[in-house]
């Protein structure tokens, strides 16, 4: 996945602008530290802080770890699963090898699963082809559409290598999409749920559509942005706007970054993080 490189003043500022331009939450992205920020006389920012960030990739499970799973390594649990052997703490011991990734060079096609227990308790995550991740997201959403009385068809969309997009299509589905689409993204949320309790999946993303809200949305959010551009380019004021998702920040951001003469920011905290639309100075 490509890198953006963000700063700000802080570190968490640099964040914040990172996930704006990735359209995602944090828990989705992963960063890289290039630079903290410095403070000179009198408390006066000498540097900003900045980092790098990427949407979190697939980490495919090590070929050592593999080789040793092959050979029968580990004490067997029950249902013949392998398991990694404890320390009194009760978290498994990770052999230096598995903390060195490396690239799948192909013929073995099993998910990675890495497997701690805590206080007896096993949590469990897998790479999951997103084919899979797919199949459950569809049975859920066909099965969430018809307890809410709805005629509806739910079709999978691959969008690349990493993300997939299950969409519903109908009429008279508002009820499923609500104000300013909130139900939506809940229903985005619930599938995402059901899709990692069901398979053990925590890579890939998934991405949940009706009637084309998502999409209507984003063309309406690029018409506001420039509709507000236009307002700043004339008034020569900055123009804050109201709170945003990460998914809806990004789409204002990536518009008015194609208009000459005007730039964005973000300020606040989620959920009540906002774009601010400013003229850039003039030489």
């Amino acid at each position: 996945m490509e890198w953006v490189e963000t700063t700000g003043r802080t570190l968490e500022e640099a964040k914040d602008a990172a996930l704006d331009q990735l359209g995602v939450d944090e828990q989705d992205a992963e960063f890289e530290v290039l630079e903290e920020p410095k403070s000179g006389l009198f408390g006066r920012l000498r540097s900003e802080a900045r980092v790098r960030a990427r949407v979190r990739p697939t980490r495919p499970r090590p070929k050592d770890e593999r080789r040793d799973r092959r050979r029968g390594g580990g004490r067997r649990g029950s249902g013949g699963r392998t398991e990694g052997r404890a320390d009194q703490g009760g978290t498994r011991e990770r052999s230096p090898s598995e903390d060195r990734p490396t690239e799948r060079t192909g013929g073995d096609p099993r998910p990675r699963r890495e497997r701690v227990s805590r206080n007896g308790d096993e949590m469990t995550t897998e790479d999951v082809p997103l084919e899979r991740q797919a199949e459950v997201a569809k049975g859920f959403l066909e099965g969430l559409v018809a307890e809410f009385g709805q005629q509806a068809a739910v079709a999978v969309h691959p969008v690349d290598e990493d993300t997939i997009e299950v969409r519903v299509t109908g009429d008279d589905l508002g009820l499923l999409i609500g104000p300013k689409g909130q139900t939506l993204s809940a229903i985005q949320e619930l599938a995402r749920t059901v899709v990692q309790r069901q398979t053990g999946a925590h890579n890939g993303r998934l991405i949940v559509d009706v009637a084309g809200y998502r999409q209507a949305r984003r063309e309406a959010l690029a018409r506001f942005t420039k509709d507000v551009a236009a307002k700043v380019l004339e008034g020569g004021e900055p123009i804050r706007l109201e709170p945003m998702t990460p998914a809806d920040r990004k789409v204002v951001h990536d518009t008015a970054n194609d208009i000459e003469g005007v730039s964005t920011t973000s300020e606040g905290e989620e959920p009540r993080r906002r774009v601010v639309i400013l003229p850039e100075p003039t030489v």
